[in-house]
């Protein structure tokens, strides 16, 4: 009787041993499985939160199919106390494994709320936005000119939250003093900048930033990536170009960068330069004596009057004969490249032509055509603003 009662425990023994063994590796299919999620979620982890509710959280937005799965296994991969606080973009048929791997790595967080603050030439302006997981595109929630406009409640709300991200964005073409000016109406920032960094040494680019970081802090990381750009620039320059150091094919993608908006338009204006070079011509180009004017702090505001363009300056290339000084602004990748590498055309002139492009000439003849047509569609500007102030407008 005891040896029939033996032989039963050890019969169910191997069966609770089998089905055990069954239902870890089906969990274990089941954790490393694609996910059920069918749309791109961001999964909100608090402060103080736990595997179990993070869980919990996914399986009703249905990121899982099963919570106690998604928590064991966890558990199992021993990451439950590496759980980190923030907001992290699910894609779809996620694993539970991969969001394990996601919500325990660590870093910035992947979506949610983003505080971008932009550094124009024009103006200055802070938006908060918000990522589109369906999309993955951020859509904007409010934008405002600090210190003219009065703050928004969203922007006050969404800086007290834990994992809001920060950008600080800095546009091609703006000036050091713009860049430190700025930076200094930014209340996110700490730190005093004692001196304004050298013209053209801070990269235009996007910067992650953090409460309380220094200001000091972003400014040198500018100066690193300028000066890794300059010297990949300087490295992949074609032979024969009339620059003899990497300062000067800064100075020169600074006049580019100021001189077309246009991004297809760069290595042309670039060629113009570099023929003018070469030929011993002046480069005769208005931002250069804007920046003589306003020594890059600020915008003139108005068009060049004919005494300053005949004035003798260091930054006035319609009197001197070479590059000026230093640079006129902080050229972004693309205006170095241009320098660099510019277009082998035979352009020694270039006009605006009314499309926000420029009309571009070998001899000076084409050139005054150019000019003739730009000065008609001036003049029907002016008219047509002129009608439109008489009547008010629409």
């Amino acid at each position: 009787m005891w040896r029939h009662i033996a032989s039963n425990a050890v019969t169910f023994l191997i069966l609770g041993l089998f089905l055990l063994g069954g239902v870890i590796l089906w969990g274990r299919g089941q954790y490393d499985a694609p996910g059920p999620l069918a749309q791109a979620i961001c999964l909100q982890v608090e402060r103080g939160s736990n595997m179990r509710a993070v869980g919990n959280n996914l399986a009703a937005q249905e990121a899982v199919s099963s919570a106690m799965v998604f928590r064991l296994g966890a558990e199992y991969e021993e990451k439950t106390q590496a759980l980190k606080a923030g907001s992290f973009l699910i894609q779809p048929e996620s694993s539970m494994k991969e969001i394990v791997d996601t919500v325990t790595r660590g870093g910035a967080s992947t979506c949610g709320t983003e505080v971008v603050y932009r550094i124009g030439i024009n103006q200055i302006s802070t938006q908060v936005r918000e990522l589109d997981p369906a999309t993955s595109k951020y859509v904007e929630r409010v934008e405002f000119t600090p210190g003219v406009d009065e703050l928004p409640e969203i922007y006050t709300q969404t800086k007290a939250n834990a994992d809001t991200r920060y950008r600080i964005a800095v546009a091609e073409g703006v000036t050091s003093w713009q860049i430190v000016e700025a930076m200094k109406s930014i209340d996110l920032l700490d730190g005093t900048v004692a001196a304004v960094p050298a013209e053209g040494t801070l990269a235009p680019d996007s910067y992650e930033a953090t409460k309380g970081q220094d200001r000091n802090t972003i400014l040198a990381l500018m100066q690193a990536v300028q000066e890794q750009r300059l010297a990949e620039a300087w490295e992949a320059r074609d032979p024969g170009l009339p620059i003899e150091t990497p300062q000067e094919m800064l100075i020169l993608a600074s006049i580019i960068e100021k001189e077309t908006g246009v991004p297809e338009e760069r290595r042309q204006v670039a060629s113009v330069f570099i023929n003018r070079l070469n030929q011993g011509m002046r480069l005769q180009t208005d931002p250069t004596v804007i920046y003589g004017i306003t020594k890059g702090e600020g915008v003139l505001g108005r068009g060049l009057r004919r005494s300053e363009l005949r004035a003798a300056t260091p930054f006035n290339t319609y009197v001197i004969d070479a590059l000026p000084p230093t640079p006129i602004a902080n050229p972004g990748r693309a205006s170095l490249m241009a320098a660099a590498q510019p277009a082998e055309e035979d352009y020694v002139f270039f006009v605006a032509d009314g499309t926000g492009g420029h009309a571009f000439a070998q001899t000076l003849e084409e050139h005054n055509r150019n000019v003739a047509a730009w000065r008609v569609i001036e003049a029907e500007r002016g008219a047509a603003a002129a009608g439109n102030a008489s009547t008010g407008g629409d």
